[in-house]
């Protein structure tokens, strides 16, 4: 048995949280924790908790994936538990029982195979499904039990929130806090096109998928996908995900043509298929799997590093599903890549935004600072014309440090250079003799570090100002800012772009 995951700050906080609501008598709690967050963690501390205090534990989820996991984490606690699962004998005696609730539908509420099992915690993971009805006649089977729900988005599929089933939400810290405290990676995200979807009805909160796999599924919008996946993807591990099973075929097959080792999988794939081809993704034999709606929830690989979100949707819950599969951190990973061809983020926001989540049946979360790009109060997103990844208007880009100079509106002309008139004065050009021997120095400390021929220096020089420096003039380098490194770096990134497109 290994030692116990030490819990982190914020994991500790929150099951303290979750001890004094329970102290208050409130009774049907949720708990919010984003994708990456440990959410599996907090459950087995939760549990190893109640289990000391000589109470019954009955946990339920609706994936084997996810039942597997909750397994592997109370054993490493030394949490002895029973689980209700195909392939498993059952222990009925144990004080904690881990089930799927498809299982415990078919042997205890679809027949008499066995009984309900005694419970005073139910904990529903992915609790953003308890509405559905088979979860709904269990949850109704402990109306005496402490209620615990976990999910990374707690909402309904149409947004709404879900306080018909819990009445107080918990909540760890969310994407951008994670990632400031080194416990998720930062995302870079590009948006080549934001496909036409005028006319594809709305059904059940989200695209009908009948039509929204007609408009997805074409030749054109495939062979993009491909495309944008060898000009930014950088070959890493990468999850698609389509909007069908015959769309996610129709992309594995055009990765393969285009030299990509890629693998489709379905819910119909047959279990140990399924772990196969994971493995293979996970050991870097296969570089993309591709695969409609199963790898969106209780799949952990912090190896893979790209997400392509092929599969337009109008449920927020859905996108922050999706992407969380990518923020995991993993050693020489410096961000997540995603390729956004479906629009989504135009529609929910960045992963990085904050969102309001809410228990009210009434509203819907929102992201606030998306919300606003979008009534247009405040810029929106952009792509960087160096990288052409998104940024947010009047911020510098997040890949390459890009940001464009607005240009004044009024002018001298004096010795040559430009400077802004302000209150009837004019300011000196940013670019005045001071300044352009500041860049030339740290240009030639660039050049210098990265062993360069002094001629890059000359002509980068003449990239920034529109001419060369002085000939023969001695410069002594010094050591470089983050704006001039920032600078070198778009031009080296619009120059590959460049190539490439040609």
């Amino acid at each position: 048995m290994k030692a116990p995951t030490i819990l982190r700050p914020y994991q500790t906080a929150v099951v303290a949280e979750f001890e004094k609501a329970i102290t208050e008598n409130l009774k049907k709690v949720l708990l919010v924790a984003p994708t990456g967050s440990g959410k599996t963690v907090i459950m087995a501390a939760i549990i190893a908790a109640t289990v000391a205090k000589h109470l019954l534990v009955l946990v339920i989820a609706h994936r084997r994936e996810i039942v597997s996991q909750t397994s592997r984490k109370l054993h490493d606690r030394g949490v002895r538990h029973g689980m209700i699962q195909a392939g498993f004998d059952p222990r009925p005696f144990e004080a904690v029982q881990v089930a799927s609730v498809h299982t415990l539908r078919a042997r205890a509420l679809s027949s008499d195979a066995m009984r309900l099992p005694l419970a005073d915690l139910l904990i529903i993971d992915e609790s953003h499904h308890a509405r559905a009805r088979t979860y709904q006649k269990i949850i109704d089977a402990y109306p005496d039990a402490t209620l615990l729900g976990l999910t990374a988005t707690p909402c309904r599929g149409d947004g709404l929130g879900l306080g018909n089933i819990f009445k107080t939400m918990i909540e760890c810290p969310q994407i951008a806090e994670l990632i400031a405290q080194g416990y998720l990676v930062k995302s870079r995200v590009y948006a080549p096109i934001n496909p036409d979807l005028r006319g594809v009805r709305t059904q059940a909160g989200d695209y009908v998928e009948s039509q929204l796999a007609q408009r997805m599924d074409q030749a054109k919008l495939i062979g993009d996908i491909v495309t944008h996946w060898h000009k930014y993807g950088e070959r890493r591990r990468t999850v698609a995900f389509a909007v069908n099973v015959q769309h996610s075929i129709h992309l594995r097959d055009e990765f393969l043509h285009s030299g990509v080792r890629a693998e489709h999988l379905d819910g119909a794939t047959p279990t140990a298929e399924r772990d196969a081809i994971l493995a293979r993704l996970e050991a870097g034999e296969t570089e993309l799997v591709t695969n409609c709606m199963v790898l969106t929830e209780g799949w952990d690989q912090p190896a893979v590093g790209c997400c392509i979100l092929a599969r337009p949707t109008k449920k927020m819950g859905l996108y922050r599903q999706m992407i969380g599969r990518v923020l995991r951190p993993d050693d020489g990973k410096p961000d997540a890549i995603i390729l956004d061809h479906s629009g989504v983020v135009f529609r929910h926001g960045l992963p990085e935004d904050y969102v309001e989540w809410t228990l009210d049946t009434d509203r819907r979360a929102v992201a606030p600072a998306h919300q606003a790009r979008l009534e247009r109060k405040v810029p929106g997103l952009l792509q960087c014309t160096q990288c052409s990844a998104l940024r947010l208007g009047g911020k510098p880009c997040p890949s390459c440090g890009f940001l464009p100079r607005r240009p004044p509106r009024d002018v001298f002309i004096a010795h040559g250079e430009l400077g802004l008139v302000s209150g009837g004065r004019a300011t000196p050009s940013v670019y005045d003799p001071t300044t352009r021997k500041l860049w030339h120095a740290m240009l030639a400390a660039i050049a210098s570090e990265r062993g360069y021929k002094p001629g890059w220096t000359a002509h980068k020089y003449r990239e920034k100002f529109g001419s060369f420096p002085a000939w023969g003039a001695a410069i002594e380098p010094i050591l470089p800012t983050a704006e001039v490194r920032a600078w070198v770096r778009s031009r080296q990134i619009a120059y590959a772009k460049s190539r490439g497109a040609a």
